[in-house]
């Protein structure tokens, strides 16, 4: 099983490469960026709460990261509704968001429930 960080890191990655890849129009421009923006802060977040100080931080960062697989799961399917790109090639993409957020979400239940037994 390919570890969260890695697997946030590849889903930028993916993200990056699909942006890259929108048509050239006004539409995509504006949904690019909103979903370069939130589909890259996810594992950024991911790895700031791994080298995080205490359980504290690490759930905060684990919160952001989830809050941005949501946005970017927002924009993910609006992308794919809109038709900029053909479905074949983002459907993989708006699944991986959709796990992501599920992970994250877990992942942050887990720590708050560790926290809360813990004090």
């Amino acid at each position: 099983m390919e570890k969260l960080d890695e697997r946030t890191y590849n889903f930028a990655l993916r993200i990056v490469k699909l942006v890259s890849a929108l048509p050239r129009t006004t539409q995509s421009e504006v949904l690019g960026r909103q979903v370069l923006r939130s589909g890259t802060s996810i594992g950024a977040n991911v790895e700031e709460a791994y080298g995080g100080c205490s359980k504290r931080d690490f759930t905060n960062k684990m919160f952001t990261a989830f809050k941005e697989s949501r946005e970017t799961h927002f924009w993910l399917r609006l992308i794919l509704d809109a038709g900029l790109v053909p479905e074949k090639r983002i459907s993989p993409l708006v699944q991986e968001a959709l796990e992501i957020k599920l992970i994250l979400a877990q992942t942050v239940i887990t720590s708050r429930k560790s926290k809360a037994q813990s004090e």
